[in-house]
């Protein structure tokens, strides 16, 4: 039960902290609002427990006999983000309805393949559990990945909304886009560092 409630904590300082799907998530919401972007928190908490349910089945063993694995997601995941992030930044003018972001469930549920910091978490928390059978871990960190990142996830959208309003002035959301696509390209080249 330690195990599992250090688990919760350290998936709760992920997914609090900002990071790609945090971001995402926000500056969706703050361009079509809370409601409409629930399905894009359904999709990065499926994706989440779909690349946990990879890593338990053996990807986490890919990873950890193949480095070519982990460089190519490294660079892969971030040269989308970086990507992403410029977009954001060159897109401000563009208006807050169309944030040029993945939205949607299938495209945050993609999202979460490509995303390094996804995959460093799921990889730490399968490899911080005691040693038992695939399907007892799956089912025994189920609940915290459905849970805790479903309410995270929520927490930045409701933020992305109540922020909307201020943000509907051009210029302060012209640079709130720069500043958050500047944010997520920083943090994937921090990656490579």
């Amino acid at each position: 039960m330690a195990t599992l409630s250090g688990i919760g904590l350290l998936l709760f300082v992920a997914a609090t902290t900002p990071g790609p799907n945090n971001l995402v998530v926000m500056r969706t919401s703050m361009g079509v609002g809370f409601v409409r972007t629930l399905p894009a928190v359904l999709g990065a908490v499926l994706g989440g427990i779909v690349l946990l349910a990879a890593v338990i089945a053996g990807a986490g063993a890919v990873f950890a006999t193949w480095s070519l694995a982990r460089t190519l997601i490294l660079a892969t995941g971030s040269l989308y983000l970086t990507w992403l992030g410029v977009r954001l930044m060159l897109s401000a003018r563009e208006g807050p309805a169309d944030p040029k972001l993945p939205i949607g469930t299938a495209a945050l549920f993609g999202f979460q393949f490509i995303n390094p910091k996804g995959w460093v978490m799921v990889l730490t928390v399968v490899a911080a559990m005691p040693a038992a059978d695939a399907v007892h871990t799956f089912f025994d960190l189920l609940p915290l990945f459905l849970v805790i990142p479903a309410a995270c996830l929520m927490a930045w959208a409701g933020l992305g909304a109540v922020l909307a309003r201020p943000l509907a002035r051009p210029m302060v959301r012209i640079w709130t886009d720069r500043v958050l696509g500047s944010l997520l390209a920083a943090s994937a080249l921090l990656l490579f560092v």
